[in-house]
């Protein structure tokens, strides 16, 4: 799949790695980015690409999208050397932070996890590393100084659909509201390292939050706790393995014939009488407990 993604003010560009080419490299977060449109279609994604720079007043790319993914690219990918204790990389450290811009969105394990080079890394590995005392030529971090100072990633993730993918959430629509709530849980460990117990307690203080606003009039407090608990209920559907628009649809389904009327400000559903014939009345199993039949 291939995005049209929009930084507002800054570029329209073409990905099919919405993370890796707008969050890692680019640096900008979910929320500070659009998505215009999508499609399998490369061809007519790279003509759109450029009716829409056109159309939003940016500069038009001069090769289409399809002509410059088809170029012949240079591997840019860094050969670290990871120990227990270090990780090292090919050359010296004048030269380092231009070979670790190249390299951005380069991912990498150390015996404490994953890490995905971004801006934010690469500031505090040129911080941070040290001449290697064998060659001049190369240089290093210690693993242990990198663990207690940036936040890992123990499932990194390269593609949307791939971060989706353990929830059987592998269809990612970028209209889709509940697709991009499901994509920030993901990303920020919600569903490695949440459970619907927690999600449970959570709902529990957001119908809090909302039961305030009631009694507040806080109309804005009432819009952002609703929303609030439809995020929460969203995750708790996809830590069961459920899509909660799917959960929504069979509550609906159930409802949609159902009849009745308002008492007291509710809507109170009409009950249904069953028809018994006699062989069908036996003992009642309930002590103290009437059960009205009709013959």
């Amino acid at each position: 799949m291939y995005f049209i993604y929009h930084i507002p003010t800054k570029k329209i560009g073409v990905t099919r790695n919405l993370n890796k080419r707008v969050t890692i490299a680019q640096g900008y977060k979910i929320g500070e980015y659009e998505v215009l449109e999508a499609s399998e279609d490369i061809d007519y994604i790279s003509k759109r690409e450029s009716e829409l720079q056109r159309l939003y007043g940016y500069k038009v790319d001069r090769d289409s999208y399809k002509k410059v993914i088809n170029k012949p690219k240079k591997s840019n990918k860094m050969k670290l050397n990871v120990t227990d204790q270090t990780t090292t990389f090919p050359c010296p450290v004048n030269k380092l932070k231009g070979q670790l811009n190249d390299a951005l969105g380069l991912t990498f394990e150390t015996p404490f996890g994953y890490y995905s080079l971004d801006k934010d890394l690469i500031k505090w590995i040129m911080n941070n590393v040290k001449v290697s005392m064998f060659n001049p030529n190369r240089c290093f971090i210690y693993n242990k100084a990198l663990h207690e100072a940036v936040t890992t990633y123990t499932n990194p993730i390269n593609h949307i659909e791939e971060a989706l993918a353990p929830k059987q959430l592998n269809h990612f629509d970028p209209g889709n509201v509940y697709d991009l709530i499901r994509l920030w849980a993901e990303m920020r460990g919600i569903y490695k390292d949440g459970d619907a117990k927690t999600q449970f307690v959570k709902l529990q203080e957001e119908a809090g939050e909302l039961a305030r606003a009631i009694l507040k009039n806080d109309r804005e407090e009432l819009i952002d706790s609703i929303g609030d608990m439809m995020v929460v209920l969203t995750n708790l559907a996809a830590l069961e393995g459920l899509k909660v628009e799917d959960c929504v649809v069979s509550a609906y389904q159930v409802i949609e014939k159902r009849t009745g009327k308002m008492v007291n400000g509710s809507f109170v559903k009409d009950t249904v009488s069953k028809t018994y014939n006699s062989n069908e009345i036996k003992m009642n199993p309930y002590p103290g407990v009437t059960i009205k039949t009709t013959l």
